[in-house]
């Protein structure tokens, strides 16, 4: 079961193989006082892969990414407004994208977090203005998403790049592992 409404999430999932079904948790994703941004995404994820019905031997896949420049996190933005403002604070910086991703099978639930470097390139106003009237950055963690029509303001990655979209599968394999499940494509993961 993959514990989350991104299409980006279910495309990368897709590519092992695993039979899966989407179910949304409903977590609350307000940052505690004090949390630093590796706390809050792990914690969210482990909280996304722990709510909700799931049958005894389901496999529960859960992700959740932000994006921190400086000590500030960008998640989804509220607005086309705030998307700009995401975009500004972006522009000719290096920010640091985190994914975590929860797993949990039986009585066991294991976590690890992804950490990629991404430095954009300087942006106008002018091109912030049309990246935001496309409607892309609407639903993405920091306003953009490196799999779109945003990658072409991303100047280099320094890490996992589905970690940037949202997915890093290889976490999800290692975690897996962890668990005792076999990440080879089985008719046993549902």
């Amino acid at each position: 079961m993959l514990a989350s409404a991104s299409p980006r999430r279910r495309e990368l999932l897709a590519l092992l193989g695993w039979p899966f079904e989407v179910r949304v948790p409903d977590v609350d994703e307000s940052v505690h006082p004090g949390e630093n941004p590796a706390r809050y995404v792990e914690r969210l994820a482990r909280s996304k892969a722990l709510a909700g019905d799931r049958g005894p031997d389901d496999l529960v896949v859960a992700a959740d990414t932000t994006v921190v420049v400086g000590t500030r996190l960008l998640g989804k933005p509220s607005d086309a407004a705030d998307a700009r403002q995401m975009l500004a604070a972006l522009s000719g910086r290096t920010h640091q994208v985190m994914t975590a991703v929860a797993l949990a099978h039986r009585d066991r639930l294991e976590s690890a977090l992804c950490v990629t470097s991404v430095e954009f390139a300087v942006l106008s106003p002018a091109e912030i203005d049309w990246y935001v009237a496309t409607g892309e950055p609407l639903d993405k963690a920091g306003a953009y998403g490196i799999q779109g029509a945003g990658g072409m303001f991303v100047a280099a990655v320094h890490g996992n790049v589905q970690g940037v979209i949202g997915l890093p599968l290889t976490l999800v394999r290692d975690l897996a592992r962890r668990i005792g499940i076999d990440p080879t494509p089985s008719d046993h993961l549902r």
